[in-house]
This record gives C-alpha cells, sequence and structure tokens, in this order.
C-alpha cells in the first residue's frame, strides 16, 4: 500500500495539483460523467496509465520473459509432466514461435493497452486548456507512451503509430520501423523541457526521458540502418549526470522495498498486496525451498540459469553468489532440505543436463539441475508475489552502455565499464573489447530484460547457443498476432 500511495502522491504533487494521499480506488476506470471536475482528479486519472506497467514483468503481459528466457541467459526446461505447458517455454528459448503463441500474443496487447490509456489521458487533458500544469501533465504521458511505443517497436518491428483515440471501425496500418523511431525520437526530445527534473523512479521525468533515449539511439542502427553512437553516448552522460550513484553492494538495487536505491531511474512498483505481477521467486525456486525462506507457499521449480552463462561468472565474482542459489540447500532452521522423491539431501547441480527433461532422465535430474535466480531478494516469509521494485533503467547500464558507445567510436570504455567489475570483485579490462563488454552486461544485466535486444545489436542472436539453432533475421522481432491480423487485415499488408 505504501509504494502504491508514493506513486499516486508524487504524481500529483508533481502536477502541481495537490499532495493529498490517496488509495488504490483510483487504479479502477472512472465513469466518464465524473471526470474531468478539475485538474487535481485528471493528474489522479493519469496513474491509470502507469498501472499498465503492472502485467510487464510475469506471464500477464510477458515482456520481461520474452526478453530473457530466449536468451543464451535463461531456460524455462521441461522438467518431467512439469512446465511443457503447451511448449511455450521451450518454443520461446528455441526462437520457434508462432503468431499464435502466448508470449507474442499478451505482450502486443500489453503495449497496446498502454499507449490506448495514454492516449485517452492525453485527449482528456488537452480538453481541458493549455495551462503550464497540463502541458507537463501531456508531455509525462506522451513521454510514457513513447516508452511503450519503444519496447513495441522493439519486439515487433514495423507496427501501428497512433497517438489519439480512433473511430470505431478504424483499421490503421502499419509504419516502417524507421520511421516509428523517428516519431517516438522526436516526441520523446520535443518534450524534453517540460518534464519533471527530479529522481522520482515510478514517473517518466526528464531523467527517465534521457535514458529512454540513449536506449533508443543506441539501437538505431537495429531500428533504422544508421548507428547514432555519438548521441547515445551523450544522453547516457545526460543519465550519469543525474541524481544518481551506483550502489555499493551488487544486491543492494534489488532488495525488498528497494524504491530509494540510488541507482534505480525508471521502475514498477511491485508491492505484494497492493500491486502484484513479480512472482520471479515462484518460477525458479525448488518445490520445497519454501522451507528456506519460511514462504508459506511452495514455488514451481521451474527457470534455471543456461549452463554457459553460469560459467562466465568467476568465482571471484560476487554476482555469483548473490544471483545464484545451487548447491546443498537448508532449512530457515539449518537443517538439510531432504528432497521429497529421491530421498536425498537436498543439492542444486547448477548445470542443466537438457532443455526437455522427460524420457531417459532421473529424478534427481529432472527435480534438481540448474542453477536457481535469487537475484531479487527474497525475504523471510515471502508470498506468491515479491514486494521488490523491477528497475526498468538502472544507472549500471547506462556505464556499460557508455562503454560500448566509445568502444564502437574507436575510443576506449574502460573508464566505464571497469566501475561495474570492481564493485563485483574482478579484475578491471585493459582495452576492453566488444565481446568482452557484452559478456559483462549479460553477467550484470542478468534477469532485468535487456539480453534479447543486446544480443540483436551485437549481432549473436541469430547464433547457436545451449539448446538453440542457429536461425536467420526474420526472427529478429515477433510476428503480429494472427487474431490481431484478423481484425485488422491492415496489420497483415
Amino acid at each position: 500500500m505504501k509504494k502504491i500511495n508514493i506513486l499516486i502522491s508524487t504524481i500529483i504533487v508533481i502536477a502541481t495539483f495537490s499532495c493529498t494521499k490517496l488509495d488504490e480506488k483510483y487504479f479502477d476506470q472512472i465513469p466518464a460523467d465524473q471526470y474531468p471536475e478539475n485538474a487535481d482528479q485528471v493528474a489522479t486519472l493519469s496513474v491509470n496509465a502507469y498501472k499498465k506497467l503492472q502485467n510487464m514483468a510475469d506471464d500477464g503481459g510477458w515482456w520481461f520473459l520474452a526478453q530473457e528466457i530466449s536468451t543464451d541467459e535463461l531456460a524455462g526446461p521441461t522438467r518431467g509432466a512439469d512446465w511443457y505447458d503447451g511448449g511455450k517455454w521451450v518454443d520461446v528459448y528455441t526462437h520457434s514461435w508462432t503468431n499464435d503463441t502466448e508470449s507474442v500474443n499478451r505482450m502486443w496487447s500489453l503495449f497496446f493497452d498502454g499507449i490506448n490509456e495514454c492516449n485517452r489521458t492525453i485527449q482528456t487533458l488537452r480538453a481541458i486548456g493549455d495551462n503550464e500544469q497540463i502541458l507537463a501533465k501531456i508531455a509525462e504521458l506522451e513521454t510514457l507512451r513513447s516508452f511503450f511505443y519503444y519496447l513495441l517497436m522493439d519486439n515487433y518491428g514495423d507496427v501501428p503509430y497512433v497517438t489519439q483515440i480512433l473511430d470505431e471501425g478504424a483499421l490503421p496500418s502499419k509504419v516502417a520501423r524507421a520511421d516509428v523511431y523517428d516519431s517516438i525520437v522526436s516526441n520523446v526530445e520535443s518534450n524534453l523541457k517540460f518534464l519533471n527534473t527530479s529522481d522520482l523512479k515510478y514517473m517518466a521525468t526528464r531523467n527517465m526521458a534521457f535514458a529512454l533515449l540513449a536506449k533508443l539511439y543506441i539501437n538505431a542502427e537495429v531500428y533504422t540502418g544508421t548507428p547514432q553512437w555519438e548521441k547515445a553516448g551523450q544522453y547516457c552522460d545526460s543519465v550519469i549526470a543525474g541524481p544518481y550513484s551506483l550502489s555499493g553492494d551488487v544486491s543492494a538495487p534489488f532488495v525488498t522495498n528497494n524504491e530509494n536505491n540510488s541507482e534505480i531511474i525508471f521502475s514498477i512498483p511491485y508491492d505484494e498486496d497492493n500491486f502484484q505481477g513479480f512472482r520471479l521467486h515462484m518460477r525458479t525456486l525448488h518445490y520445497q525451498s519454501n522451507l528456506t525462506y519460511d514462504m508459506s507457499v511452495g514455488p514451481w521449480n521451474g527457470f534455471a540459469v543456461v549452463p554457459d552463462h553460469f560459467d562466465t561468472y568467476e568465482d571471484t565474482d560476487s554476482r555469483k553468489e548473490a544471483y545464484f542459489m545451487y548447491g546443498p540447500q537448508y532449512a530457515s532452521t539449518g537443517e538439510e532440505i531432504i528432497e521429497s522423491v529421491t530421498g536425498e539431501p537436498l543439492v542444486i547441480d547448477p548445470y542443466l543436463p537438457a532443455l526437455s527433461m522427460t524420457d531417459g532422465f532421473t529424478p534427481e535430474q529432472i527435480r534438481t539441475t540448474g542453477a536457481r535466480i535469487i537475484k531479487y531478494e527474497i525475504k523471510m516469509g515471502a508470498k506468491e508475489n515479491l514486494s521488490n521494485d523491477f528497475p526498468l533503467f538502472r544507472l549500471s547500464d547506462f556505464y556499460l552502455m557508455k562503454a560500448e558507445t566509445e568502444i564502437r567510436l574507436g575510443r576506449n570504455g574502460d573508464e566505464w565499464v571497469n566501475p561495474i567489475r570492481s564493485r563485483a570483485g574482478v579484475d578491471p579490462y585493459s582495452g576492453c573489447t566488444l565481446d568482452q563488454l557484452l559478456e559483462e552486461r549479460g553477467r550484470e544485466m542478468f534477469v532485468e530484460g535487456h539480453r534479447r535486444q543486446d544480443l540483436i545489436r551485437f549481432n549473436k542472436w541469430q547464433n547457436s547457443w545451449w539448446e538453440k539453432a542457429a536461425h536467420g533475421p526474420e526472427r529478429n522481432t515477433f510476428p503480429i498476432p494472427q487474431w490481431a491480423i484478423d481484425g485488422n487485415p491492415n496489420l497483415g499488408n
């Protein structure tokens, strides 16, 4: 509840409308005849647009899952009779999706839900007037809409670009990816002067916009065919010069109730009771890991680290112990956990033997292999949903992006990558290469939703890796869902 009140009240404060503390009833759709009575109510109504971020980290929206289990870092293996689920996890990992695959369908809906909610609220604001406060709120919501469009374009390529509520029956056509990119960049840059300059983490602030522009420009070659490394580096500089600092501990940005962490720029304010939707611990922990954390629910024994990714961490790298669960497992009392099927002490082997473990695999292999993910703190007594904010933009990312732009421009990026390595307790690079940087990004940004995009930008996405075959560029984006094409044939052209 605390985080939700922070989200609502800060939005209103920054709009200079009110500082009234509100409750989550304002997340519901408000009948049109109740709005707009005044600007304060419209500022409150805008929270609905931010609520569309809620489904990003789980299978309600699939964005996080699709960015990670499609890569060389994370797998959703089939474990005997568990975790096949119609092939949806294996299909994403092996890049075998179709336009009827669940991930493809739900991401499309997720992004357009956010875009449409922004458009509705912007239209309402414009009907009120054009005073300074209204213009600032419109700029904020247009920037949030641009964030949703950035994700849509990144995942689907050519997409409709709609910035107003369409008439019933309208069938918008696709716009070329490069043109969508240009529109997003233009919109965000034109709104910079209107955006709030604070370090609020739940709003589209100017600092969030700098981060978004850095992401857009660093991927410009993918989106348009023309690299923009200098501009990407300049916006990384703007982020780094902002009110943020690297945490001293690799775990600090991911603890429970991490809303005040100095690295986080823009995040989703998850709460175990009032803003649910982050269940990574349930998807990865062994069935009996509830004994380790005194959980009231049993985890589902699914996701595990790809073996080759696990091996990229040196033993001295503090992230290895902070991010992964493996080895002998103990209850919170200190007693050994006895695996319920094998009858032996529970020991997590960090190496998955295969993506599909069905016939021919032992119960130990099926149930206890693959390092599990504990990067996001699992507090004692954790419930089915976590209260860790999910960082969409984090300062460490922009240090590594700055290093990348320097290397791509023929300069030295060590100044920016080595603070990340030093914090993790590993030796600094001397003349960091792009391949080394991609590996470092994999280690530092693991399960933060960036790996798919990174592999594409570094031209590694089409390569083969553990249990995944090489393929052509046709898999660089996801297909538009068939149901969307059926409803709007223009999307199929």
